[in-house]
């Protein structure tokens, strides 16, 4: 099964300094169809005008992994954390007993990334933060996972959920696979590009709710940039 829900479905919320898309009910969009995916419970698509962005909040309970798509973001907590993420680089904030952090984007242009969060298979435990990055290059053609807390994910940011981060870049017309076990749950976006996931088309921004699908095959149309997250 894989239901699109196309960029124009979202829920959305103009700012003015934050131009944000939801995939799944958050803030003041709620629809009972789209609370969450397994685990997955947000997945925001924000542009972040410069000079901008979110002041200090608390969080807790939860993994929030950061995928910068253009630009930068600035990263504050009461960790005593600071960090600048660029695009195409990956930082993660595990939240557990309670966290408080700000986010800017101290660019001369806009930031536009994913942010998602991903509910942890514990709660409380000591918060923490961490970034790194993850070249383009290096997912060409091929998915590379950026962030997990499955067995073997060594290499990845290390999250406290049973579930992984993977993105990938195609060339169009270039082909990538990705099993996905049984009783998992897939949500893959192309960041950019048009894609077909399965024989299923989709567009830029669009989203792909995918369940019982025990294999992925996904066909650049053009030049794409995918992310997808495999969720419990």
């Amino acid at each position: 099964m894989i239901d699109v829900r196309k960029f124009s479905s979202l829920g959305a919320a103009d700012h003015g300094w934050l131009d944000a898309h939801h995939h799944f009910s958050f803030s003041s969009y709620h629809d009972p169809s789209r609370m969450n995916w397994g685990a997955l419970r947000v997945w925001n698509d924000d542009r972040i005008a410069p000079n901008s962005g979110f002041p200090p909040h608390p969080h807790a309970n939860m993994e929030i992994i950061t995928y910068v798509r253009e630009g930068a973001i600035t990263h504050q907590d009461s960790l005593g954390n600071h960090g600048r993420t660029e695009a195409g680089d990956v930082q993660v904030m595990s939240a557990g007993s309670g966290i408080r952090h700000a986010e800017y984007n101290l660019e001369p242009g806009p930031t536009t990334l994913f942010q998602i969060w991903i509910e942890p298979d514990q709660a409380g435990g000591a918060p923490s933060w961490g970034a790194r990055p993850f070249p383009k290059g290096d997912r060409a053609g091929r998915f590379v996972t950026l962030a997990s807390g499955m067995e073997g994910d060594d290499e990845a940011l290390p999250i406290r959920t049973n579930g992984r981060v993977v993105a990938a870049t195609l060339k169009a017309g270039e082909t990538v696979d990705y099993l996905l076990a049984a009783g998992r749950y897939g949500y893959l976006v192309p960041a950019t590009g048009r894609v077909e996931v399965n024989g299923v088309a989709l567009m830029a921004r669009d989203g792909a709710a995918i369940r019982d699908e025990p294999r992925l095959v996904v066909t650049a149309l053009e030049d794409s940039e995918l992310v997808l997250v495999d969720a419990a």
